[in-house]
């Protein structure tokens, strides 16, 4: 067989590989350890600012799952938009949107959700969707994909803080895209 017919792997996504890899790795030791390991580093939930853990988790929830449902939706979706989202932005504006998703959504959640533990990527999620709904600006234009992004998967969230009581954050949905919303446009400039 000649080289031209031979096909290689190619690691196209190492941010997206290694976030994903690292959320299995947390549902592994979660279960591992009969969901301690949420207790102490992936799940925020109040407790004592003398804690050093508290900080830890402002940061490391993301990482964690409820369950394997709960981590396959989340990774699908960033299986699927983070190679696009990598090739068009740079690693260090992607790790921002992380990191300060996370940062936000743990805080805001630690402060105003005192009962209830956040675990989970959605805040991700929902950051990469509105930032791939920005990817495709150009000057001074507006996509309606855009538009209709923001509405669909922003809007659903609000209606259902306001109407519905699950166990889904829909605050944190929406600080996510506000977030990609925010570095997708302030990327473009």
């Amino acid at each position: 067989m000649s080289n031209a017919h031979r096909y290689k792997l190619v690691l196209n996504a190492p941010l997206t590989i290694t976030f994903v890899a690292i959320c299995v790795l947390a549902l592994v030791l979660s279960s591992v350890t009969g969901g301690k390991s949420d207790l102490l580093v992936f799940g925020v939930y109040r407790s004592s600012f003398s804690d050093p853990l508290t900080y830890v988790r402002f940061f490391c929830h993301i990482f964690g799952h409820v369950d394997v449902n709960h981590l396959i939706n989340n990774m699908l979706l960033i299986l699927i938009l983070g190679p696009m989202l990598e090739e068009r932005y740079s690693p260090g504006l992607l790790v921002f949107v992380i990191v300060i998703t996370a940062l936000l959504t743990g805080v805001i959640h630690f402060i105003f959700f005192p009962g209830q533990m956040l675990l989970g990527a959605s805040g991700i999620v929902f950051a990469y969707i509105v930032l791939a709904s920005v990817s495709g600006f150009r000057q001074r234009e507006i996509p309606i994909t855009f538009i209709i992004v923001a509405a669909v998967y922003l809007g659903q969230q609000v209606y259902l803080g306001l109407f519905n009581s699950d166990n889904v954050s829909q605050l944190t949905h929406i600080i996510g895209g506000v977030i990609g919303g925010i570095c997708g446009f302030r990327s473009r400039r």
